[in-house]
């Protein structure tokens, strides 16, 4: 069965990778693993958004950069999409004292899920695959999937990652479901 993955990375890193040693995932090895054999992954789309240095960690971009250049060096089915980040400053209570107002930068990543949603749908419209499987917990793509559904024989799968329940939308939109758990990434490292 022809599949295409739609990784949402910062659901990924956030959901499954962050505070473990297994970072440097091979991401094809991890979903073969993950699927059953009839899935061929003809692509593994990533979508992600480039950082910026900051002061206390003006060397952020190059780690990122590098981490994304093993990516592909080690994953021959990966195509990386890019959104941006947006800062700005706002006011918000502190956590300890509601009342005291602190002004912060607050970083958004914009554009990975709306990247990854017309990625899914044009790909249906084109035919390119016949099983998508989107790896994400963001109920914000839920629209997206639900019209993938609607074209005929497009099969939808969803991948959560980490320990959280996966959202009811996204479920409801996928033919199956699995959790990305952290036996399955201990055993898919570079290293």
């Amino acid at each position: 069965m022809r599949t295409y993955i739609y990784v949402d990375s910062f659901n990924l890193y956030y959901g499954a990778l962050r505070s473990t040693p297994y970072k440097w995932l091979n991401l094809a090895s991890l979903f073969r693993s993950i699927l059953r054999p009839h899935h061929q992954i003809l692509k593994i789309k990533y979508f992600t958004a480039l950082v910026d240095e900051r002061p206390d960690d003006p060397k952020k971009p190059e780690r990122q950069n590098v981490y994304l250049r093993a990516r592909k060096t080690y994953c021959p089915e990966i195509e990386i999409y890019y959104g941006k980040f947006l800062n700005h400053r706002v006011i918000l209570p502190m956590a300890n004292n509601p009342n005291n107002k602190v002004e912060v930068i607050k970083t958004e990543e914009k554009g990975s899920d709306v990247n990854l949603a017309v990625n899914l749908l044009n790909d249906a419209i084109l035919d390119k695959y016949e099983c998508a499987v989107v790896v994400s917990n963001d109920s914000d793509l839920a629209p997206a999937m639900q019209l993938v559904k609607e074209r005929p024989n497009k099969m939808l799968g969803l991948l959560t990652p980490g320990t959280r329940h996966p959202s009811r939308q996204l479920r409801e939109q996928a033919d199956f479901c699995r959790k990305v758990r952290k036996n399955q990434l201990k055993k898919i490292n570079f290293h």
